[in-house]
């Protein structure tokens, strides 16, 4: 199974960048969007739901904000949009939909497309982002006791390891390379036991997921 995961940054600008173009040739199986910034009512056009898939939204309440998307290429038997009670604040910023999948061979697959909260614009959303992720903790343990395997794609706003970012030392106060987050991660990839398909492959230095576009960040390669 091909999947692909994209933080596009406004699901309308991407499709006046050439997105729809571009995934036409991945021959993707499954594919989850982050941060669509659009409510579904406002993508009209058929290049917002690609030929050959089930195309699934969940957006945001406020406009221009947030918001998620999975297009699937198997008609999924379930698709959860939101994580329910005790996440209600989240769930109004469209964060988190998911699809269940049966696989030939009777076997259980969800693919998540996750949103995580940024922390960088004020102290207020830091502490609303370490609330999410206590919450969430929860939510990944009884993911773990299901029966059925979990592939969790998204934007999850924290860097792991110095591997992850180019300017480590510079970024040490800054959200999302923050120590309690980072120790967050430790425990998702040790104890849980989730891993971090990236980095599984994708090992060598240099290879990074997220680009500032201010200065030359993509040019110079300084990623996250």
């Amino acid at each position: 199974m091909r999947i692909i995961t994209a933080n596009v940054n406004g699901i309308r600008a991407a499709e006046r960048k050439g997105f729809f173009s571009w995934l036409k040739k991945q021959n993707a199986d499954v594919v989850c969007i982050q941060e669509t910034k659009a409510q579904e009512y406002q993508l009209e056009a058929d290049d917002f739901y690609p030929a050959g898939y089930h195309c699934y939204y969940f957006d945001a309440e406020k406009k221009g904000y947030s918001g998620v998307a999975i297009y699937s290429r198997q008609k999924p038997d379930r698709i959860i949009r939101g994580l329910g009670e005790g996440f209600e604040d989240m769930d109004a910023e469209g964060r988190f939909i998911q699809a269940d999948f049966t696989r030939e061979d009777g076997s259980k697959l969800s693919v998540v497309s996750l949103y995580l909260p940024s922390g960088s614009s004020k102290e207020e959303r830091q502490q609303i982002k370490f609330s999410f992720m206590d919450r969430f903790t929860d939510r990944l343990k009884a993911m773990r006791r299901q029966r059925r395997e979990f592939v969790l794609c998204g934007d999850w706003n924290i860097v792991h390891k110095e591997i992850d970012i180019k300017n480590w030392k510079s970024n040490q106060k800054n959200s999302g390379c923050l120590p309690e987050e980072r120790a967050w991660l430790d425990k998702l990839f040790g104890p849980m036991k989730f891993v971090d398909a990236f980095r599984v492959a994708n090992q060598e230095a240099g290879q990074y997921t997220w680009w500032s576009n201010r200065g030359q960040a993509w040019a110079n390669n300084v990623g996250w």
